[in-house]
């Protein structure tokens, strides 16, 4: 009988902070083999490139977004570079996961029959939700042994919904929070497994706050997780009626954001 613990995660294909988590979890975590496969969509879901372009720009603005665009080539450039020199240094999700011998699957359609069959047979305890644009339906939440799982970076169930480090630095907080909880239908409405609380340094920007926080939720993972193996897990009630949700920020969000001293890079 095979008693290893397995699981799968899915996330989105994001150069930026995505990556940050995947580097420290893959880098701390004691049982890579236990990882079945990383499971990578299309970022923002849906969106074409062009309607995802212009929502960036109108979140960046003129001067920001050519600075991010400047980035995602430039990553974009390196990482191909690192294909040909390994020890460059530079490696995106994929090369990260082939590194460690983990199985990439590209996947938009996760309700799919067939990628649901594909789950199954990988006897899997647990899904891990990592930034995943998709809103999980019954059957997938109901597939592994233990439910799936999912990462949002607030105090759930305060700040459901996106980009809730923008609306914590928007709303004044001291602190964001981490918090790993079980998914249902609903959106960063299931119990709650476990919450941390980060201090905000006044003078990061919300990208390095973003980064930082990507990586320490990385710790905060492996921590759920090894209390779900070892059935320790005390889940705490989420109610939204007690909290609050945001959509993505509109340029008039970020005016704001930016008047009261913040920077986004």
């Amino acid at each position: 009988m095979n008693n290893q613990f397995n699981f799968v995660f899915i996330t989105q294909d994001d150069p930026f902070y995505v990556r940050c988590f995947f580097e420290e979890f893959l880098k701390a975590y004691p049982n890579p083999k236990e990882i079945q496969a990383v499971v990578i969509q299309k970022p923002l879901g849906k969106k074409s490139t062009w309607a995802l372009m212009k929502q960036m720009y109108a979140f960046y603005g003129l001067i920001d977004f050519p600075k991010m665009g400047f980035r995602y080539l430039k990553t974009k450039s390196l990482n191909k570079l690192s294909y040909i020199c390994p020890k460059s240094g530079w490696f995106d999700l994929k090369q990260l996961c082939r590194a460690r011998n983990i199985k990439v699957l590209y996947q938009n359609g996760l309700h799919q029959p067939e990628f649901l069959d594909i789950l199954r047979r990988q006897n899997l305890d647990l899904i891990i939700s990592v930034a995943a644009p998709t809103i999980f339906k019954k059957e997938l939440i109901e597939l592994p042994r233990l439910g799936c799982i999912n990462i949002h970076h607030a105090p759930l169930p305060r700040y459901r919904g996106m980009m809730p480090n923008f609306w914590q630095l928007y709303h004044g907080e001291k602190t964001v929070g981490i918090t790993i909880h079980k998914i249902n239908p609903k959106i960063d409405e299931g119990e709650i497994i476990l919450q941390r609380q980060v201090l905000i340094n006044p003078s990061e920007s919300l990208d390095a706050l973003i980064r930082r926080t990507k990586r320490l939720g990385a710790h905060s993972m492996i921590e759920a997780i090894e209390m779900l193996k070892k059935g320790k897990a005390q889940y705490q009630p989420n109610r939204p009626e007690e909290g609050s949700y945001f959509s993505f920020p509109t340029e008039e969000d970020v005016r704001k954001f930016r008047g009261m001293g913040y920077r986004l890079l």
